[in-house]
């Protein structure tokens, strides 16, 4: 998915290191998608002081909606793109040959290394019912500058987590990383989860964390309940974000209704970033080659197999300096 949101990165004076544990509870924001508004996208990564969790610097729902979806061919460096479908079904296709339909159950995992275009597409010739998180991951120093590359999975782990009454116990499905225990085949480059958790109306699980990771829970269905302290606890919604912090070994999840969550993870990452566009690098210099690269139809990021010369352009940089993000919170 390619950002139309184009905000300059800000540098704080003093960052701030993810030491302990925390209570943030974050509202996603509308943003626009295909145009003005084709598409109703709510962003809940990154906020304005919390850039990433773990490696993780990007999350977008978009849906649930009726809608035609045509994300042109646009470019990426720096970063996975983590596509989990939760209504309809995605089209994606990319410069290094790969087509493929990505639905329920399926993860897309595109690593765009140094360069890689791509598109995605709904399935059909008019509006249809669509749902979905997609979900960046920002590469490590060894291996951003490699080669692109693309996967898919449907044979993720389904971690059983029992409830603490007895009830029926939650599932967790492992889409990225390490979770309890199992390890998503989906190819990581930083230690860190990404893992659905579908919770029964009455349930309540105490999920297993690492307590050297950094942690935050996203809402995806209903509305569960999340014990932060010993007295303490957040309701988090579809449009929510609770970032939990590090320190943790469990977290507590109950769910009065049928409700779903998404779990993200990770160590913290190991350096700061500058991201722009759909670029995620180290230094302003690094981006403004990206785009020039871009806008010249360079190599660099190929063409994305069966379209023509239609691509979404890249948008004006700012008249600033671009910065590294860092963390406030």
């Amino acid at each position: 998915m390619t950002r139309l949101d184009t905000d300059a990165a800000v540098a704080s004076e003093e960052p701030s290191a993810s030491n302990g544990p925390r209570a943030l509870l974050l509202e996603s924001r509308e943003v626009p998608l295909g145009g003005v508004r084709a598409m109703e996208v709510h962003r809940s990564l990154p906020q304005r002081d919390l850039p990433l969790v773990g490696a993780w610097c990007f999350l977008d729902r978009f849906g649930p909606q009726d809608t035609l979806m045509r994300v042109e061919p646009h470019p990426h460096i720096g970063l996975q793109t983590v596509t989990w479908p939760l209504i309809g079904e995605v089209r994606h296709r990319d410069s290094i040959g790969s087509d493929v339909i990505v639905s329920r159950g399926i993860v897309n995992l595109m690593t765009s290394g140094a360069g890689i275009a791509h598109s995605e597409y709904s399935v059909g010739d008019g509006p249809v019912p669509l749902d979905a998180l997609q979900l960046w991951i920002a590469l490590p120093e060894s291996r951003r500058h490699g080669e692109p590359a693309f996967e898919r999975h449907d044979d993720l782990p389904i971690v059983t987590v029992p409830d603490v009454g007895g009830g029926r116990p939650a599932e967790v499905a492992v889409v990225m990383g390490e979770f309890a225990g199992e390890v998503s085949p989906a190819r990581a480059y930083t230690p860190l989860v990404g893992a659905e958790v579908y919770l029964p109306a009455g349930c309540v699980v105490r999920l297993p964390l690492n307590p050297a990771w950094e942690y935050a829970v996203v809402g995806v269905e209903g509305t569960a309940r999340v014990r932060t302290g010993a007295d303490a606890e957040a309701s988090i919604d579809r449009r929510q974000l609770l970032y939990l912090g590090t320190t943790r070994d469990t977290v507590e999840i109950a769910a009065d209704e049928e409700s779903t969550v998404f779990l993200i993870g990770g160590e913290p990452f190991e350096d700061e970033i500058i991201m722009w566009w759909n670029f995620v690098g180290r230094s302003h210099e690094e981006i403004v080659e990206a785009r020039d690269d871009w806008e010249a139809d360079s190599p660099r990021f190929g063409h994305v197999i069966d379209h023509g010369p239609e691509r979404v352009p890249a948008p004006p940089l700012p008249a600033v300096r671009l910065t590294r993000r860092r963390r406030r919170v």
